[in-house]
């Protein structure tokens, strides 16, 4: 049975819909996705080795720029598409002192973990963590980054 001009005109209409349509609805996850928003975010859990690795390498950059051995008390770690955001107090192993907040942004290069970025965290300094816009420029400067990992309250989001 032969299509009249009139429903070819609609079908290729109803086609033309859906194609747009598609696109519509999948462009926004591909843009979420190349931002790292939809990724599997979680915290490794205590005693893994994914939590260890990443701690692993917070402790010898400390080391490297401080010459001190520590431990470190977790607030936050949130692991996502090979980047890691850390908040931590480092410690020294037997207690006696203690050091300011530690943030870290990781990153997982050929299978080891290192460290992106340390955020300054003086006050008043508008480039540190407590500026305003400190995420969304961290985001600017390692494209790829999953926003996720930072703290919701920032406006990255």
């Amino acid at each position: 049975m032969a299509m009249t001009t009139m429903q070819l005109l609609r079908t290729l209409l109803l086609a033309f819909f859906l194609m747009v349509a598609g696109i519509a609805v999948t462009a926004p996850l591909q843009v979420y996705a190349a931002q790292g928003i939809s990724q599997n975010l979680h915290t490794p859990p205590s005693g893994s080795a994914e939590r260890k690795a990443i701690l692993d390498a917070m402790r010898m950059k400390i080391k490297e720029l401080h010459d001190l051995d520590v431990v470190f008390a977790v607030r936050t770690i949130h692991v996502s598409g090979g980047w890691a955001w850390v908040h931590a107090l480092p410690r020294s192993k037997d207690g006696r002192f203690s050091c300011e907040d530690f943030y870290a942004l990781l990153r997982k290069a050929k299978g080891e973990w290192r460290i992106a970025e340390i955020p300054c965290t003086e006050p008043d300094n508008p480039d540190c963590i407590e500026s305003s816009g400190y995420f969304r420029r961290l985001v600017r400067r390692f494209p790829g980054v999953p926003v996720c990992l930072f703290p919701e309250g920032d406006s990255v989001r």
